[in-house]
């Protein structure tokens, strides 16, 4: 299983699009099924992005707070998943890529105070089920990876950040970094390639590796923020192309990480550690 979270900058680098991009592309293994959790404290835009307000606000993290106050937070968590399977053009068995929608108004995020710690070790209980097993990517948009939220980034197995090569989001995104990297480590690049600076040079401005690139697609990226329609062949795309390979760098990156930090048992078998 992989637990990974993506956070953004100032200036809309597109976390919300990538996570989608990834949710619809990740190849998943028989038995696995896929969540993105909208985990953003500034509201969610999946609901009226992707999903066009056609569930309302009926689905999404902010019914989770109260069920967490109860002890009641697994449960209902199933409950407030949205099947997005079909989005993908595929015949896959029914709910094999899940959403969490986001909270609708900011102001929501404050009682979701006790939930964030729950909803840590829930993400990494899921992924470990016998049966089926769940990846999870969480959208902390700009700000969930600082604050109270923040104990979803660290308990992430990867941490990545989401930057357009636009001198604009490149400086916005010096100092979120090297935040991240102290508090967090082992942060890492998904590069929007939209200007002109090379993977090599964000890389050496920011300190930290871009693990994968997603090329600037307004087109197909409005199908995932906004809804729109979806273009001939979507799938195929240079968009969902680049996003599989980017599921697969980011899958390996995650591994990675949780072999170097978990002790072995006594069957050598790894023993992830939390």
């Amino acid at each position: 299983m992989s637990v990974i979270a993506l956070a953004g900058c100032s200036g809309a680098p597109g976390v919300t699009t990538s996570a989608l991009a990834l949710l619809l592309s990740w190849p998943l293994k028989p038995g696995r099924r896929m969540v993105l959790a909208e985990c953003d404290p500034d509201g969610s835009a999946v609901l009226y992005g992707l999903l066009q307000g056609t569930v309302g606000d009926r689905y999404g993290l902010r019914n989770l707070s109260v069920a967490s106050r109860k002890g009641d937070l697994v449960e209902a968590f199933w409950r407030q998943l949205i099947d997005v399977s079909a989005e993908d053009g595929k015949a896959e068995s029914p709910r094999d890529r899940l959403v969490l929608p986001g909270v609708t108004d900011p102001a929501q995020s404050a009682g979701l105070a006790p939930a964030w710690e729950h909803l840590s070790h829930l993400f990494t209980g899921i992924g470990n089920q016998p049966m089926e097993a769940h990846d999870v990517l969480i959208d902390l948009g700009r700000s969930g990876a600082f604050g109270p939220s923040a104990v979803l980034a660290h308990r992430a197995d990867a941490l990545v950040v989401v930057v357009r090569n636009t001198m604009r989001s490149v400086q916005a995104a010096q100092t979120r970094v090297e935040a991240l990297e102290e508090k967090v480590g082992n942060v890492g690049v998904l590069l929007i390639e939209e200007g002109p600076y090379p993977a090599g040079e964000v890389q050496r401005l920011l300190k930290v590796p871009v693990v994968a690139t997603l090329p600037y697609a307004p087109r197909e990226a409005r199908v995932l923020s906004d809804g729109a329609e979806q273009p001939r062949h979507f799938t195929r795309s240079a968009l969902m192309k680049a996003a599989r390979s980017a599921s697969t760098v980011l899958e390996q990156r995650a591994a990675l990480r949780r072999a170097r930090i978990a002790p072995r048992n006594g069957s050598g078998e790894v023993t992830y550690a939390r």
